[in-house]
């Protein structure tokens, strides 16, 4: 080996992955404001699906894509450790836990923008993981992405992984203030009545 990471022949950098959890809000808050999605599809429930189905094949691709970006990046001898292998692994299992411990506590509709299409949980979740971290589903995606990165010695996995993390962050701002609005409206009518 010369120098401290190996150059791979195929460097794959295609993660953008399609529409980001930005872009679903967006979706989203069209749909509360206009119900566009269930008067083409007849019913919320079946908007709410198959928004989610378009969210969940644009979220396989985007792992993928960042999957094979990392197999076509540089290994990195400094990161290629038992060690790091491990911490990797600790990650995607914590990963791992979060990203499925928050759908079952949300269900399929709560974990699918369900509320901005009118289909709102009874209360706000708030055991485990909710109990540990806010947004736990994408704080968990990015463990995971983290995890992947690291069982791969894969220094563009680390700086993709941070750009998921941001990309998190921002989706977090825009649609964290907008759900809580749609409880908060939801509670004044039923103070109401």
């Amino acid at each position: 080996m010369s120098g401290a990471c190996e150059r791979s022949k195929n460097p794959v950098l295609d993660c953008c992955g399609g529409l980001n959890n930005v872009d679903y809000s967006k979706v989203g808050r069209w749909e509360h404001r206009t119900r566009g999605l269930t008067r083409m599809f007849g019913s919320p429930y079946v908007a709410c699906y198959c928004l989610a189905i378009a969210i969940l094949l644009l979220n396989v691709y985007r792992s993928h894509s960042i999957t094979v970006a990392i197999k076509g990046q540089p290994r990195c001898s400094l990161m290629d450790r038992w060690e790091v292998f491990q911490v990797g692994v600790a990650a995607m299992a914590a990963g791992s836990l979060f990203v499925v411990s928050s759908f079952i506590a949300l269900g399929f509709t709560g974990t699918f923008l369900g509320d901005h299409f009118g289909i709102l949980m009874e209360k706000k979740v708030t055991g485990f993981p909710f109990n540990i971290m806010e947004n736990p589903m994408y704080w968990g995606s990015t463990l995971n992405y983290l995890g992947l990165a690291l069982m791969n010695a894969s220094p563009v996995g680390v700086v993709l992984t941070g750009v998921v993390a941001v990309s998190y962050k921002v989706a977090i701002a825009y649609e964290g203030a907008f759900t809580e609005e749609i409880y908060r409206q939801r509670a004044l009518c039923c103070k109401h009545k």
